[in-house]
């Protein structure tokens, strides 16, 4: 992936060297899947121009929250994927299906 997200990722928590930088693009690489995979199949649409900053602070926001949430796979407490996430997913599902299915008659939004 991106090393400009790398970069973006290890400035929001506060990381310094490249000790860290296969880990963490292995969480970005795991999010963008994780998020292309709850809102559409269609690679093209994440590389549009007003697409594309909104997914990258989803992938962002989860990897961050991989890194900062990381555990031992033997342990059973969970931690719930923040709110933030879940409205970005949303508003990509919103303009995925839009993209898609174009909007409503006399140039109107499509409603979704």
């Amino acid at each position: 992936m991106d090393e400009e997200l790398v970069a973006q990722l290890k400035t929001m928590l506060r990381i310094d060297g490249t000790t860290e930088d296969e880990l963490l693009t292995s969480y970005i690489n795991a999010a963008s899947n994780f998020i292309k995979s709850a809102v559409a199949s269609d690679k093209e649409f994440f590389e549009k121009d007003d697409v594309k900053p909104t997914f990258e602070i989803a992938v962002l926001s989860l990897a961050g929250s991989y890194y900062t949430y990381r555990i031992a796979l033997v342990d059973t407490q969970s931690y719930p994927i923040d709110l933030t996430l879940n409205s970005i997913i949303g508003q990509l599902r919103g303009t995925y299906a839009e993209y898609k299915y174009g909007g409503g008659q006399d140039g109107e939004k499509a409603s979704v």
